[in-house]
């Protein structure tokens, strides 16, 4: 009878243990957001939900979206951050509807209705030519203002460009020539771009690291990353081409069945609603809501944005990417 007992206990001690396991189960975020931003978003997740375990893990943009297409619901992750659009729209079916769950005056192309409720989009990421101007002094070079101008051969090897095939910010370069010079006009660009490119990075963050280092005067980067640069001391300008600033859009939304856990959804609603607008004020300030506040010193006014039409196909990218040579 003693043993008896003494099993029971155990197994009602270990079933317990299982239960508060369970009670405690890590809510996984998915970001495809800088480290510095995932850093800022744990921080605040970890200060408002003291009670629960969160964990905000970065995730490239086509590992997390190869990952989830396959996994769909049985993937580990909850919720998905900062996904460009095309591979958002790519893993819908593995996405939970999102209806009435955004609180944001969105401007009007990009209202949740706009991708049917499927998710909401998370910023605009926008690129620009950033110079470091000391190197192209050092080699007695002027500033180019065109792609044209890229061309030149005195510019060999002191430029930089992420690569399409790993970089949505290398491809929102590549479609914005496509949609503007046509597709075959782009490609010959690209060939003759080639040729001056030192590196085809494989983050979207490489050209800046490069510029930086002083490596090369010349990148077509994030116009965010290099203000936040130039706002540390660094001797980098950006510019503008006559066809306007590049971009892409990224996505954030939940992970279908995970709508019925009420932990899981009380993060949503924070990240969605609350620290969406922390990061658009301090980090990525490209425009998506109405009366959007904007801290980032000097950051650049006035510009245009380039034809980005056909940007969240997921498509036309994987097309586009077959016919990329670099």
């Amino acid at each position: 009878m003693k043993k008896t007992f003494i099993i029971l206990m155990i197994l009602s001690l270990v079933l317990l243990g299982f239960v508060s396991n369970k009670d405690q189960q890590t809510i996984i975020v998915y970001s495809s957001a800088e480290q510095f931003r995932n850093e800022e978003l744990q921080k605040q997740l970890n200060e408002e939900f003291p009670e629960l375990s969160v964990r905000v893990m970065y995730t490239p943009t086509a590992k997390a979206a190869a990952k989830i297409f396959v996994e769909k619901e049985n993937t580990d992750a909850d919720i998905i951050l900062a996904l460009e659009t095309s591979y958002m729209n790519k893993i819908k079916d593995a996405l939970a509807p999102i209806d009435g769950l955004s609180r944001i005056d969105y401007v009007d192309e990009f209202k949740p209705e706009v991708v049917d409720n499927q998710y909401v989009i998370w910023e605009r990421q926008a690129g620009s030519f950033i110079i470091n101007e000391d190197v192209l002094k050092k080699h007695n070079l002027p500033i180019p203002t065109s792609y044209e101008e890229l061309l030149d051969p005195m510019y060999k090897d002191l430029i930089a460009m992420p690569d399409p095939n790993s970089s949505g910010t290398g491809y929102f370069f590549y479609k914005n020539l496509v949609n503007t010079m046509g597709e075959e006009e782009a490609l010959a660009y690209f060939d003759k771009l080639s040729l001056n490119v030192k590196q085809f990075s494989e983050s979207g963050s490489g050209p800046i690291k490069l510029l930086k280092q002083g490596e090369v005067g010349i990148g077509l980067a994030l116009t965010f990353q290099a203000m936040n640069e130039i706002n540390k001391g660094m001797p980098l300008s950006i510019l503008f081409p006559e066809e306007g600033s590049p971009y892409s859009m990224t996505g954030t939304g939940i992970v279908k069945g995970r709508e019925t856990n009420a932990d899981v959804m009380r993060v949503f609603d924070y990240i969605i609603n609350d620290f969406i607008k922390y990061d658009k004020e301090h980090f990525s300030p490209e425009q998506i809501m109405n009366n959007q506040v904007n801290s980032i010193k000097d950051y650049p006014t006035g510009f245009k944005y380039a034809d980005m039409q056909g940007i969240d196909s997921i498509k036309e990218k994987e097309r586009l990417l077959k016919l990329w040579k670099y």
